[in-house]
């Protein structure tokens, strides 16, 4: 049994024989979908000239499913700090929590969302990649900028996205809400959350610890099937484990004809383990115990998976056998209306 809410975290993966305008099609049935299904929120993530991942702002896709949806909360995982001005974030961020009030996440990342050095040069005007202490800045500003935006009426709930310890010291000194990308770093889940756990400072946006884990998920009727879906996103982590970009997102019978190196394979079966990829059974022992391990508020599930119904069902399985019931939303705290640093 899982007894934290659920949400889904959703990377746009764009198939190989689609378009990227067949996955912007699929983003209002999805949100419905897992609205329907009880899910609490949907992130929508940054990425950049990449074949396997759709280059979609968060901020586009929030606003367009907000509109065809009613409960469900949708926000950033994440946007990237590095890529923006923080009044932009402040402004665009407030103007979706004033449309859809109490509904809206503001999470925000680091990483440029790309592998190509150029892009990541564009994204920032020529600029050098950012410093802890740029980060830092930039994220403090976004906060107090946010601050100011509560003339609007509503705020968004801010969260930072970390992968490491110094991550979480950052998300504990300015009193906020930790998302842990454990599908991508693993191994760093324990000292992340532990540090922050340490580290925490109360704040106006959070008043105690409160940590959303995000696992790969993928659930499936029978364990072959659920190794069969999960087979496109290995050839599409391999290609990462090179270091390369231009890794398309394959069909599952391109992928199980995929030939991988003995070095990929441990890897892959190193990563799988820390994952939950399998059954109903699997998967929801897996997450129940990711939960107790890390003291997790909250899951968040990521699940690329080719086919979109496929993916539906997978999401439909992970409830159905999960015993938890639709968390219903909770009401975001306003701030007091000054302008002031924002821990």
């Amino acid at each position: 049994m899982i007894d934290v809410p659920l949400s889904a975290l959703e990377v746009a993966m764009v198939q190989t024989g689609t378009r990227a305008v067949d996955t912007l099609r699929d983003t209002v049935p999805f949100a419905q979908e897992l609205e329907r299904l009880g899910y609490h929120r949907i992130w929508y993530a940054e990425h950049h000239h990449s074949p396997a991942i759709g280059a979609f702002p968060p901020v586009v896709l929030i606003a367009h499913a907000a509109a065809s949806t009613s409960a469900i909360r949708l926000g950033s995982g994440g946007v990237l700090a590095p890529n923006h001005s923080p009044l932009i974030l402040a402004e665009q961020f407030g103007t979706l929590a004033a449309l859809h009030p109490d509904r809206v996440d503001l999470g925000i990342g680091r990483g440029p969302g790309t592998l190509d050095e150029d892009i990541a040069r564009a994204l920032r005007r020529g600029g050098e990649p950012t410093t802890e202490t740029g980060y830092r800045d930039d994220v403090a500003a976004t906060l107090s900028f946010l601050v100011e935006e509560v003339a609007l009426g509503f705020l968004p709930e801010p969260w930072l996205l970390a992968s490491s310890p110094a991550g979480a010291t950052l998300a504990a000194q300015l009193g906020l809400p930790m998302a842990v990308a454990h599908h991508i770093r693993p191994d760093n889940t324990p000292a992340t959350v532990e540090r922050y756990r340490e580290a925490f400072t109360p704040s106006r946006w959070c008043e105690r610890p409160r940590v959303l884990v995000c696992v790969e998920t993928v659930c499936a009727e029978t364990e072959e099937e659920a190794v069969w879906h999960a087979g496109p996103m290995n050839v599409v982590k391999a290609g990462l484990l090179k270091g390369l970009s231009e890794t398309a997102f394959p069909t599952p019978a391109e992928a199980a004809a995929h030939s991988f190196t003995p070095e990929e394979e441990r890897a892959l079966a190193g990563f799988r383990a820390q994952q939950a990829v399998g059954t109903p059974e699997t998967v929801v022992d897996r997450l129940g115990r990711l939960a107790s391990a890390t003291g997790a508020d909250e899951l968040m599930l990521t699940t690329p998976v080719y086919d979109f119904r496929d993916r539906v069902r997978s999401y439909e399985l992970v409830r159905q056998h999960s015993g938890s019931a639709a968390h219903p939303l909770r009401k975001t705290a306003e701030p007091a209306q000054e302008t002031a640093g924002p821990a």
